[in-house]
């Protein structure tokens, strides 16, 4: 039965395939590592002063963090997918 978008009641979003799933976890990398950026330039402005590390340890931090959310967002698809939550 349809629920009102004109698609069946289960189809939601596109198939877990293996792309699929890597594009999305590099979406969110992105998000992660541009978020990071955005609140290292608001402490920056804002804060009390300077961050211990420059300009290029700022960017090696957002690097890792973007790393870090993209493989996490990679492996919890599969799970909520497996537990029917996406």
């Amino acid at each position: 039965m349809p629920d009102g978008g004109g698609e069946p009641a289960g189809a939601r979003g596109a198939p877990a395939t293996p792309r699929a799933r890597a594009r999305s976890a590099a979406l969110w990398g992105l998000v992660g590592g541009f978020a990071f950026l955005a609140l290292a330039q608001g402490y920056r402005l804002l804060g009390p002063g300077s961050l211990p590390v420059g300009l290029g340890g700022t960017a090696l931090i957002a690097l890792g963090v973007g790393v870090a959310s993209g493989g996490l967002s990679y492996l919890a698809e599969a799970r909520l997918r497996a537990k029917r939550r996406t």
